[in-house]
Parts: structure tokens; C-alpha cells; sequence
């Protein structure tokens, strides 16, 4: 069984743009609807941040290992003894 929803006040420039969107994939107002929805819904699986998006990209050449490094302060901390 399929769900139907009914979606009210719905801007008139949203409307224009969603017609001519589906329009020009060649699908029906509503179709166009459900494909954007079960794409928006399935981006949950995407990375969310930009390290997570590159690891992705990457991690089928096999990745690399880099050495570690120290760190240091590159700024001088304040000192509040009295």
C-alpha cells in the first residue's frame, strides 16, 4: 500500500520551479515530488562533513599512512598565578 500527503501553501515560485524541473526530466509534478523525497531521504547515508567526503573519495586507492607529529603551541598561553 501506498501513502498519499497533501502539501498546503505551498509557495507559487516553488510551484513554477517544480513544474519546470519536472518538466524538463519529463516526469508528471508528482513523480518529480517522489524523486526528490527518496533522494533527500536517502542522503543519510552521504558523509557530513568535508573529511568524510574525502575519505570516501579516496579510500578505494588504498589510503596512507603518514607519521605523526608533534605539536607545539604557537602562541604563547597566559599565565593567571599571583
Amino acid at each position: 500500500m501506498m501513502a498519499s500527503i497533501t502539501v498546503r501553501n505551498l509557495d507559487d515560485d516553488v510551484k513554477a520551479k517544480l513544474r519546470l524541473r519536472a518538466a524538463h526530466h519529463g516526469r508528471s509534478m508528482e513523480e518529480e515530488v517522489r524523486v526528490i523525497l527518496a533522494a533527500s531521504l536517502s542522503e543519510d547515508d552521504l558523509p557530513k562533513n568535508l573529511g568524510e567526503i574525502i575519505h570516501q573519495r579516496f579510500l578505494a586507492l588504498g589510503g596512507l599512512d603518514l607519521p605523526e607529529l608533534e605539536r607545539e603551541s604557537v602562541i604563547d598561553r597566559p599565565l593567571f598565578d599571583s
